[in-house]
């Protein structure tokens, strides 16, 4: 993957191909890190936000467990769910200090990782540290990569990680069939939160209508 990435930046920049970078798209990654500081906040500042913040709470604590989940299968270990969160609540507010975005844990990244051979957290502080040295280092380099380039990349990684069989096996059962097509179809025809969003709602009613039924049915 990373011989693809090289040769494709330098056929992107030696024939001047009329394709995106980083560079072009979102001006390029900052070298070093940018004092900490605290945001300015006003009194409208909570309420303007708190739409989004929350949509970004739910879909980034989702992704986390979702990828902790898959991780357990893979690796055979048990994640502390609780202990995710918290982690990952610190972590933004700490990004956020220095300018930074809000993070969640990937399904994709993880299980990179696991593919690679890591088996234990270490992998992932490891993986921060190389992305800043990165960034530090070579970060004006990276302005130069077509975003077709990693985008070509992204399709590969989600074709390794892929399990087909499992796919094929949950649409035996139709309610998970049904939730399993929703999320899949909506992340592909919108985006991955429309897809989140519709497989949980989806799982939710199917929960309550179960409950609901057992409740009726109880003598």
């Amino acid at each position: 993957m990373l011989v693809a990435v090289v040769a494709a930046t330098l056929a992107a920049s030696l024939l001047h191909l009329p394709v995106e970078t980083i560079g072009s798209r979102f001006g390029g990654i900052p070298r070093g890190l940018r004092a900490p500081h605290l945001p300015v906040v006003s009194w409208a500042l909570p309420a303007a936000v708190f739409p989004t913040a929350l949509s970004f709470t739910l879909l980034g604590g989702l992704e986390s467990l979702l990828s902790a989940k898959v991780t357990d299968g893979m690796t055979g270990r048990i994640h502390r769910s609780n202990m995710e969160l918290v982690a990952q609540g610190l972590a933004n507010i700490a990004s956020a200090c220095f300018g930074g975005m809000s993070v969640t844990g990937t399904i994709a990244r993880t299980a990179t990782n696991i593919r690679a051979g890591a088996r234990t957290p270490v992998a992932g502080i490891l993986h921060a540290v190389f992305l800043l040295a990165f960034m530090i280092v070579a970060g004006p380099l990276a302005s130069y990569l077509p975003l077709a380039a990693l985008a070509g990349i992204l399709v590969v990684v989600a074709w390794n990680m892929a399990e087909r069989r499992e796919f094929a096996s949950l649409l035996t059962d139709w309610r998970a069939g049904a939730v399993l097509l929703a999320t899949f179809g909506l992340t592909i025809l919108r985006d991955l939160t429309s897809g989140i969003l519709a497989g949980c709602g989806l799982a939710l009613v199917f929960w309550a209508v179960s409950r609901l039924r057992r409740k009726i049915m109880r003598p």
